[in-house]
């Protein structure tokens, strides 16, 4: 079996494939972080299903964009298991696992995440000649600037749309079709699909060297100097 784990924003979730579908899963919406929910969340999910972390063929883990701490949290344990039971590990980019549930629509696809500061994460995805390709990679946009962005004919998913589904059918009038948000569970098989095709190609990352995918550094201020006392 294989274990699939996305803490790429507040709806997180993990799921056991095997033989090409998702045997079980467990999702949820943290309210505060993930670190004290992750593991419990695998221990029930293997011992619901009877099996032990030595018995699984591999780990997908959800590389981001998302939040910093959450994918730290996602990264920290996926390299824990893997490194510890010597499992390979594959990474996946959360926006492609966002926009390969829509891979048969014939027409390019551009998932969004929601990043704070008026940006959100976006890319392009679309089959060509039979192959799931990226068009575009990874990168931050201004919402005011997405409009450019997106082809004409395009799919707008993800879980920016739910923060922002308004806007951008504003922005994107007749330009593109923003599809409504239906929750982690389809982002959470696409990490499972992604990540076991890609084990089986022999595909697998470095635990050791894997990152995260941030697209942007943390928003860590300088300490202020020392406080000077008058002898």
């Amino acid at each position: 079996m294989l274990l699939a784990i996305d803490t790429s924003t507040r709806y997180a979730g993990v799921l056991l494939w095997a033989e090409g579908r998702g045997i079980a899963s467990y999702s949820w919406h943290s309210k505060h972080n993930h670190t004290a929910e992750l593991m419990p969340a695998i221990q029930h999910l293997l011992q619901q299903n009877k099996t032990q972390v030595r018995d699984l063929k591999g780990i997908a883990l959800a590389l981001g964009p998302g939040g910093f701490s959450a994918l730290r949290v996602g990264m920290s344990v996926a390299k824990g298991l893997a490194l510890a039971m010597e499992l390979p590990l594959v990474g996946v980019s959360s926006l492609e696992m966002e926009a390969y549930p829509l891979a048969d629509v014939g027409r390019p696809i551009c998932p969004v995440l929601d990043m704070g500061r008026q940006e959100v994460a976006w890319a392009q995805f679309q089959v060509r000649e039979g192959r799931w390709c990226k068009i575009w990679p990874e990168a931050l946009i201004g919402l005011h600037q997405i409009a450019e962005a997106i082809p004409r004919g395009a799919v707008l998913c993800g879980e920016g749309v739910l923060t922002h589904s308004a806007l951008l059918k504003e922005a994107l009038d007749q330009k593109a079709t923003v599809v409504e948000y239906s929750g982690p569970a389809p982002r959470l098989w696409a990490l499972a699909s992604l990540g076991d095709e890609r084990l089986e190609g022999g595909a697998a990352d470095d635990a050791a060297t894997l990152q995260p995918l941030y697209l942007r550094r943390p928003s860590i201020t300088t300490p202020n100097p020392p406080t000077k006392i008058r002898p």
